[in-house]
């Protein structure tokens, strides 16, 4: 069995970036579960990826801050961006914050392929174990064995296993006693209660909301679904919310007396939103769609819950339509210098794998990059 330096587990955002950036000195394999690499990066923000955001804070991640901080202040936002800009990667700016690519994600995917030229990627292995064997590591497939000095554990979560996604990381972490919590569904659409199974009327049709959980308020589109409620706002709530109450303002830019005021027209016609969704929010507070000038004012009271529409989802759409998962190795598990394990030397874990989950808008492959540079950079021979 041939001694590698630095296996990296998993050929995906995080992977590739490591493997781009560990010294070209050592012996670098990757092995991946899928026939190709990078497949979650292709098939991103439809085909062209969303890799970061014009503001990227540690309030925009469920994650412990202290490692978040330490990662992005040795490669930040700038840093990404300069590597892209020097590797003639296009980018585009969508609503003022979220960074696209202008053509194609395979642009990304090919600068990383190129980056990787010196490295050995292993397709179609599925990982099966690791174990520690004196100095070094043995990675056991289902097609083969490999031995390495150090592992990088680059593995992602469970959303999409249509693309080989699994919870293997985690396995790998547990096998060596270190801490980790296990993956829930993140990014992700939430299911109701049949006290709002009046939104699924709605499906297909979306506005500009609000949304309150927990300590957050996520300013974004929403979506109503057959199966619920999606959309940029929902799926960026989701990432904080775990159970109970969640609220929405429907009129965040306007404020609902002021447009009723003095008007002869119905309620419903002087919201500004679709008119199927005005009706139904009127119904769904149990008030009448009648001339403005004719509400009461306990009425206007309730008029003022669509600034506060509050209720309690019942729960999610699961991993198949989850865009990341939540929870991962812990943070305190690693050294936030290098992504290296506390317990076990040589074993580093990066991306989602770790307890680390942004937002939508970029902030996830964001902190795939960053943390696979911040431990390349660690690596020594």
């Amino acid at each position: 069995m041939q001694k590698i330096d630095v296996i990296i587990l998993g050929a995906g955002a995080s992977g590739l970036m490591c493997a781009a950036n560990v010294s070209k000195k050592m012996r670098v394999v990757l092995i991946d579960t899928n026939a190709d690499v990078a497949k979650k990066l292709k098939i991103s923000g439809g085909g062209k990826c969303n890799i970061t955001n014009i503001s990227v804070k540690i309030d925009n991640f469920d994650g412990e801050g202290g490692l978040i901080a330490s990662v992005f202040k040795k490669f930040s936002k700038e840093h990404l961006l300069d590597f892209l800009e020097r590797n003639r990667v296009e980018l585009e700016l969508r609503k003022g914050r979220y960074y696209f690519c202008k053509k194609s994600a395979n642009d990304i995917v090919n600068v990383l392929k190129k980056s990787v030229k010196h490295c050995e990627i292993i397709l179609n292995n599925t990982i099966l174990h690791v174990k520690r064997s004196g100095e070094s590591f043995v990675i056991e497939t289902d097609k083969n064995s490999y031995e390495a000095k150090k592992v990088v554990v680059a593995t992602g979560g469970k959303s999409f296993q249509a693309l080989g996604a699994s919870d293997i990381g985690l396995k790998i972490a547990k096998s060596f006693g270190i801490g980790v919590k296990e993956f829930t569904p993140a990014l992700v659409g939430l299911t109701l209660q049949k006290e709002q199974f009046w939104m699924k009327e709605l499906s297909g049709l979306s506005c500009y909301v609000h949304v309150k959980v927990a300590n957050k308020t996520l300013k974004e589109e929403m979506l109503f679904a057959h199966k619920g409620i999606s959309g940029p706002a929902i799926l960026s709530a989701s990432l904080y919310w775990k159970k109970g109450a969640i609220s929405i303002d429907f009129l965040p830019n306007h404020n609902i007396l002021d447009l009723i005021q003095r008007s002869k027209k119905l309620i419903s016609s002087v919201m500004p939103l679709p008119k199927r969704l005005a009706k139904a929010l009127l119904k769904a507070i149990g008030l009448e769609d009648k001339e403005c000038f004719k509400v009461t004012n306990s009425e206007k009271e309730l008029l003022q819950t669509l600034h506060n529409y509050t209720f309690s989802p019942a729960g999610n759409f699961g991993f198949t339509k989850a865009e990341v998962s939540r929870g991962g190795v812990l943070a305190n598990e690693l050294d936030e210098n290098s992504l290296e394990s506390q317990k076990v030397s040589g074993l580093y874990f990066i991306g989602e794998v770790v307890d680390v989950t942004g937002e939508l808008g970029g902030y996830n492959f964001q902190w795939a990059f960053s943390s696979a540079y911040v431990c390349a950079k660690a690596i020594k021979a």
